[in-house]
Parts: structure tokens; C-alpha cells; sequence
């Protein structure tokens, strides 16, 4: 049985990001509110939580799971990052996007594309997903909490926690953040490729 925070979304209560943090660090995987739904999350090294988020979302290794970071210094330690690509995401973040980046050594093969060696890369403009960050000292690894079969990502506390209460160690509760996932742009190439439309504008990207 998931343990089941409700935390204030724009003040979060320390305590409750305290525990938010035990739980990723020993192992547990989490639902989190950030700027564009819920998201699934755990450490980036922990292969068996990694392993449980695939299957949640029935997704094999070729769908890119997304590190959610605090910010640019460290995008730029999990991702190879060049001056255009730099400036991208230096005028975009915090915000709704995932970038597809090449991934450093920095990174466990698992988590990359097998072919590519990429992965999503983000940092939210969300005070609960950052406060955690901030707490835990690096990223975690996520995905979009959307369920095999769903139309739309779950975006309530109480219906995460009647779907996925037996699959979840901890739900963090900060009220509805929206059903419109993150725009995803592929970094990789230039001009940037859309992947996704979603909650963050095109207009920096020059792809309206």
C-alpha cells in the first residue's frame, strides 16, 4: 500500500519532502505533481525501480524515460550539451519540455536508448518536483503517468492511489496539475525535431 502525502503544490511542507526523499533513496517509486501531470520517479540507479516504471507503462527500452533535473549545471553533466543546444535550454527551462539529449558516461547504459544512446532530459517549473530535487541532491528518473490503455495521464491523488496503490510506495498529492503532458523536442539535430506536442509553447523553437 502506497503511502499517501498531501502536500501544499506552491509552499510544500519540508517534513513531507523529507519523507518524499527517504522513500526515493531507499528504493521506493513515487507519483509526483510537476508543471505538465503526474509523473512516475525514482533514483536513476536503481535498477529494479526503473525496471517497475517500464512495466507500470508497458513501455520496452526504446521508449525514452525522462531525468528530471534541478537545473541547467546538471542537464549538462547527464547530457552532452553544445553552445546552440545550451542556449535552447537556457531560454526554456525551468519549464514544460523534455529534450532528447545524447547521454554522458555519467549515465547507466539501461536507462539510454539502445541505439542512440539518448535520453529525455528536463527541469520542472513545479515548487513540489523541485523542493524534492532539491532535497534528494540529483535527478530522478521518470516518466509521464499515463496507464496502458488511457487516453490521458492520471492527474488526481485518490484516482492514482485506486489504480496504483498496490505498485507505488509514495503519492505525493498537490491537487490537479493538468492532463497536458510536456512538449518533447529532439536536441540531437538541428533544427530541433518535434517529437510531441504538449504543455510547453513551440514559438522558441521556431516550429509554429
Amino acid at each position: 500500500m502506497a503511502r499517501y502525502l498531501a502536500i501544499h503544490p506552491d509552499d510544500p511542507q519540508p517534513r513531507l519532502i523529507s519523507q518524499a526523499a527517504e522513500v526515493v533513496r531507499a528504493g521506493g517509486v513515487v507519483a509526483i505533481p510537476t508543471d505538465s501531470c503526474y509523473a512516475l520517479g525514482c533514483r536513476l540507479g536503481d535498477k529494479e525501480a526503473v525496471g517497475r516504471i517500464r512495466q507500470m507503462r508497458a513501455v520496452d527500452e526504446r521508449h525514452h524515460l525522462t531525468l528530471m533535473c534541478r537545473d541547467l549545471s546538471e542537464i549538462a553533466q547527464f547530457a552532452r550539451v553544445d553552445n546552440t543546444q545550451y542556449r535552447l535550454l537556457k531560454a526554456t527551462t525551468p519549464g514544460s519540455y523534455t529534450f532528447i539529449l545524447e547521454g554522458t558516461k555519467e549515465l547507466p547504459r539501461r536507462v539510454l536508448h539502445p541505439k542512440r544512446k539518448t535520453i529525455g532530459l528536463r527541469v520542472p517549473a513545479h515548487k513540489v518536483a523541485l523542493a524534492l530535487l532539491e532535497e534528494l541532491g540529483e535527478p530522478l528518473l521518470t516518466s509521464t503517468l499515463m496507464l496502458p490503455g488511457d487516453d490521458a495521464p492520471l492527474t488526481e491523488g485518490w484516482e492514482i492511489q485506486e489504480r496504483l496503490d498496490d505498485c507505488l510506495e509514495l503519492i505525493l498529492d498537490g491537487g490537479f496539475c493538468g492532463t497536458e503532458p510536456t512538449t518533447v523536442l529532439d536536441l540531437t539535430t538541428l533544427p530541433p525535431v518535434l517529437i510531441r506536442a504538449g504543455r510547453g509553447p513551440l514559438a522558441p523553437f521556431a516550429l509554429e
